[in-house]
């Protein structure tokens, strides 16, 4: 875009007092542990202070919310009121997010740098009763995070009124063209007024986005924090070679203890796997949960919650489900499956070694990746080792080294999954299949192993001994004729 020119690349602020930003903001952003700005934050804040409309793209994980929200609540600050009234509390900044946890994501960072000031903040989203958030927008709020689809809803039972936005975020704009919001967009956008100023953050610059930024912003600055769909330096990634797909799930069991995995999210391709892989790990003794589009809100909202107090350790996600969650301190991201997007590996693996943190990122690698790995060495500049999953060495009953392929009671101890499943016995590995047949073994009592012998009339206790009786005296060979009254026999003619 000719008409968009980058900034500098080397941040000079230092602090977040070198902004210049209201002590109440400041005391916020203390009390959240937080003292020095990420490379996007030095950057993108103070253009949003000047009024400039941005074109944002950072790493995930870099701090980019705070980079538009902490500006934004300097600028409507002033306008702020302790009054009750609703018509004192008009929307004057509206986020728009793509998926609800990062709308959520995006409220909770709100709500936190805000809580010093008299300034409201909502979000609304679908999956949940409208009625719900009605009453709190219809209170007044000045900073509003919405989803697309629901915040057209409370526009048409006129909820909300967006005739005095004077800030517009969008939010991880690729994402929502690829989830087709872009009508809803359009719709949202016309109904805003013309004098605003637009900030659009996006991890590529699409032509699309680019078409998109050039209908609605005005000489947007650039700004790009690092190499577009590099992946962050802090993040160790490794990938190990798995036989084949049916091999997968029993790979990543041992993958997680051979690495020491103690908090993870695994990422999946397609909601089905996310919901089978969880229900696997679940009889392997790994305590996971899945999240994934097919869930109710609260469901969702149960399951993150659980995942970031570390009730549950390990979370199963498809791309959708997990886009924009913030999880601190996110230890180790798996790809169980290789996206088939290679930006969405960067993306995926985003999720770990946040604001500096180190992070790891493991994937599980078949045959039938290449192609997907490929792309993925492309797009990153990167060329990865297959590493091994070492099987380990399980003593045998006898005491003796038990073969690799022979499994113990120390393995995977996954429960009653061919009596509940059997459809998905292909994929189990042999192990497994071994390990589940020995588990489910008849005992060795020896009343289960002797032959049925019926009760006798007289109610002796007498048995025969049917294995040395002749078969011909055990079958008769014509079933005797059935007695029949003498009234019913016909009278044979003479």
């Amino acid at each position: 875009m000719s008409n968009t020119p980058p900034i500098s690349t080397h941040p000079s602020a230092t602090t977040f007092s070198d902004f210049a930003l209201d002590e109440r903001i400041l005391r916020a952003i203390a009390d959240a542990g937080y003292s020095t700005p990420t490379p996007i934050q030095a950057q993108a804040i103070p253009v949003v202070l000047s009024g400039q409309d941005v074109m944002g793209s950072a790493q995930t994980g870099t701090g980019k919310t705070a980079s538009f929200v902490l500006p934004i609540l300097q600028k409507i600050l002033p306008l702020s009121s302790t009054s009750t009234s609703p018509a004192r509390h008009p929307v004057r900044a509206l986020v728009l997010c793509p998926t609800r946890e990062l709308a959520v994501q995006v409220a909770d960072n709100a709500h936190t740098y805000a809580k010093h000031t008299d300034i409201r903040t909502a979000v609304v989203f679908g999956g949940v009763d409208i009625k719900t958030q009605t009453p709190a927008i219809r209170a007044g709020v000045e900073l509003l995070i919405a989803t697309p689809g629901r915040l057209l809803d409370h526009l048409e039972q006129r909820n909300v009124n967006l005739n005095q936005v004077q800030y517009l975020v969008l939010d991880e704009a690729d994402r929502m063209l690829d989830m087709g919001f872009l009508p809803d967009l359009q719709r949202i956008l016309n109904l805003l007024p013309k004098q605003r100023q637009t900030l659009l953050f996006s991890a590529t610059f699409s032509p699309e986005i680019r078409k998109l930024a050039e209908s609605y912003q005005k000489n947007p600055i650039l700004i790009e924090t690092a190499q577009r769909n590099a992946t962050a330096t802090t993040i160790t990634q490794s990938m190990f070679q798995v036989r084949d797909k049916n091999h997968k799930r029993s790979a990543l069991v041992q993958l997680l203890r051979q690495e020491s995995v103690d908090q993870a999210m695994i990422f999946v391709n397609t909601k089905i796997e996310a919901r089978d892989l969880a229900r696997f790990l679940q009889r392997a003794h790994v305590q996971a949960r899945a999240l994934h589009g097919d869930q109710t809100q609260t469901e969702r909202l149960a399951t993150l919650d659980e995942f970031k107090n570390g009730t549950v350790p390990i979370l199963v996600a498809t791309d959708v489900a997990a886009r924009g969650l913030d999880i601190a301190a996110m230890p180790c991201v798996v790809n169980f499956d290789l996206p088939y997007n290679a930006e969405d590996y960067v993306h995926r693996i985003g999720r770990t070694g946040r604001a500096g943190a180190s992070g790891r990122a493991l994937s599980l690698v078949t045959d039938d990746d290449e192609r997907l790995l490929a792309a993925i060495k492309k797009l990153t500049k990167q060329d990865f080792e297959l590493q091994t999953i070492l099987k380990p060495e399980r003593p045998s009953r006898s005491g003796s080294s038990a073969d690799a392929s022979t499994p113990h009671e120390d393995g995977p101890r996954v429960r009653n999954i061919e009596r509940s499943a059997p459809h998905r016995r292909s994929a189990l590995d042999e192990d497994e299949l071994n390990y589940l047949r020995r588990q489910m073994s008849v005992s060795d009592d020896p009343f289960f192993s002797q032959p049925y012998v019926a009760n006798s009339t007289d109610g002796s206790t007498h048995k025969p001994d049917l294995a040395h009786t002749p078969l011909s005296s055990r079958m008769p060979l014509h079933k005797p004729k059935k007695q029949v009254a003498a009234l019913f026999q016909m009278k044979k003619r003479k």
